[in-house]
């Protein structure tokens, strides 16, 4: 069960102007569900994103990189139960066939289309099915079409996972909306996610480009599950320029604070939403680390804590078993920490305990306030290295049985 997640209200997914969605039964790998998602954009749209890092990347992400370089996207087509990954020169073909029967729909190129799967690697993309599922997809666009987008990128996902807001840009109401996937092999760099966020501002192509990277850096990238970097990740967004705002050309001023702060927002709640879905979690974790001496070395550390299956199980039983916090710490790979100076705190939304300080056990903790703590299925580790003014937060969450069933039963 999905940790203080809920399915979104469709009534709270707002319209995005310049855009519109559809979604199909095209039976990719399973019958009778909803798995192929075509989204149109209103000419003159920019688009941005980034990808996996692994160098194993899929056939759609070689492709989307191609494309997105070439600018001027009119369309995205998303596909699930196959990743058409592992799948050599065959899986590039598909992911162009793809791309070119959407354009014969749309009237528009091939080079104008953005392809995305998700689901099992090294298995064939079954691209006739996905084609003759086309038609249907572009039938049912429509503007207020992200909560049936939502469900249909789903995969070992237990619920959809969809955001939207406003906010006020140049005296003109821009809306934000976007929906993500992911629940497990998750790793930042990105995560075996997808995520899609639109917005009708106004606002150029390098900007879109800086935005994109610093909200994946602040967000997609600053989540880990089980860390596993997939073939697969994506994080694209959308900027239709219909809000009526004068375009935003500087990384200066209220109007870029103001989308900015917004458009982070959005990716974070998308983020945040997939390790809360994380296969088989109870609790949903925060690793705050501060006094770092670079926010890479906080990263480190948080990472190397979020990561641990030693911590992981620890929580998920709420055993205070917080050496293995220290632990973590030690082994992220900071060869002149001082422990002796480091401090880590154990809280939830009710209190904090000074839990380690001066090389050990703090003085004033005792394990039943650990225990009591630990209850919780919203928990926050925070690590003070002393060693500066950086800082970074990575959230993670717990490994349950469910974990290993899940995983074990995927392809069945």
């Amino acid at each position: 069960m999905a940790v203080n997640l809920s399915t979104p209200n469709p009534a709270d997914l707002l319209p995005v102007p310049g855009v519109r969605l559809g979604v199909a039964e095209a039976g990719i790998r399973k019958a009778n569900r909803r798995d192929l998602t075509l989204i149109e954009l209103a000419a003159g749209s920019r688009v941005s994103g980034v990808f996996t890092q692994n160098r194993f990347c899929a056939a759609p992400v070689q492709v989307c990189k191609a494309h997105i370089a070439g600018g001027a996207i009119r369309a995205l087509v998303i596909n699930t139960g196959i990743a058409n990954a592992g799948t050599g020169e065959s899986g590039l073909a598909a992911a162009n066939a793809t791309c070119a029967a959407v354009a014969d729909l749309l009237g528009i190129k091939a080079g104008q289309v953005l392809p995305f799967s998700t689901g099992v690697i090294l298995e064939p993309l079954p691209v006739d099915r996905l084609v003759a599922g086309l038609p249907k997809a572009r039938g049912a666009l429509r503007a207020d079409g992200w909560f049936d987008a939502a469900h249909a990128i789903m995969t070992t996902d237990t619920l959809p996972k969809a955001v939207s807001r406003t906010v006020q840009v140049g005296g003109r109401t821009v809306t934000l909306s976007g929906i993500s996937k992911g629940a497990g092999m998750i790793r930042p760099n990105m995560a075996t996610m997808l995520g899609f966020v639109a917005c009708d501002a106004a606002v150029s192509q390098a900007l879109l480009d800086e935005l994109v990277r610093e909200a994946a850096d602040l967000s997609f990238n600053s989540i880990t599950v089980d860390g596993d970097t997939s073939t697969n990740d994506s994080f694209i967004v959308i900027a239709t320029g219909q809000a009526g705002n004068a375009e935003i050309t500087e990384a200066a001023g209220s109007d870029w604070a103001a989308l900015r702060e917004a458009l982070i927002d959005v990716s974070v709640r998308l983020a945040q939403a997939i390790v809360r879905d994380g296969e088989g979690a109870t609790k949903f974790m925060s690793i705050a680390v501060e006094g770092g001496a670079d926010r890479e070395e906080c990263r480190k550390v948080a990472y190397a804590v979020a990561h641990s299956p030693l911590v992981k199980t620890a929580f998920f039983a709420s055993d205070p078993n917080l050496g293995r916090i220290l632990a973590a710490i030690g082994y992220a790979g900071i060869a002149d920490l001082d422990v002796g100076r480091l401090r880590v705190w154990l809280g939830n939304p009710d209190e904090s305990v000074l839990v380690a300080e001066h090389g050990g056990r703090a003085a004033s903790y005792v394990e039943e306030a650990g225990a009591r703590i630990m209850a919780h299925s919203e928990l926050t580790v925070r690590i003070d290295l002393a060693r500066g003014e950086a800082l970074a937060t990575v959230w993670t969450c717990d490994f349950s049985y469910d974990y290993v069933k899940i995983n074990a039963d995927y392809r069945s």
